[in-house]
């Protein structure tokens, strides 16, 4: 099936096409059959061959949205103008950081001192898995808590 459609051809920022009919299966840039005319919308020029449009379209070539509308709007072809669907562009992230209310705010302060609490109390907590480590490899208590069973058997036997 063939297809009417724009082809880029012109430099980084400063875009122009090429109106072609080609193979619908072809990429817009790849191989044509025909070049109908061009459009710069940068000057809003364009150069049609609308004998050539007309002859293909009643042979059967479907036309892209964008060049259709084109051609409806310089009066090559008659008709409404399409749709053109353009994907939604995604919100940045930065934008979406600074959007944020107090009571969110709230929750993350309180996410922050909860960190700070469990940060103070870690270092306790890895002391004494040093001392029961060091019970595992020597077999023995730490002198500290040997002193303090030796207090506890002494009230047990008193």
């Amino acid at each position: 099936m063939l297809t009417i459609r724009l082809a880029r051809v012109g430099k980084k920022n400063k875009a122009q096409f090429q109106i072609v009919l080609q193979e619908h299966t072809v990429a817009p840039g790849g191989k044509h059959v025909e070049i109908l005319g061009s459009y710069d919308p940068h000057a809003k020029k364009e150069a049609l061959k609308a004998e050539r449009i007309k002859y293909w379209v009643s042979q059967g070539a479907q036309v892209s949205d964008t060049a259709y509308n084109l051609f409806v709007s310089k009066g090559v072809l008659e008709g409404e103008k399409r749709k053109v669907k353009l994907p939604a562009k995604k919100a940045e992230p930065a934008a979406a950081e600074a959007s944020f209310d107090a009571k969110s705010m709230e929750d993350k302060m309180a996410d922050k001192e909860v960190k700070e609490d469990v940060k103070t109390e870690a270092p306790k907590e890895e002391a004494g898995a040093k001392v029961k480590a060091e019970e595992v490899k020597t077999g023995e208590a730490p002198k500290e808590e040997a002193k303090t069973q030796e207090a506890a058997a002494e009230t047990k036997a008193e």
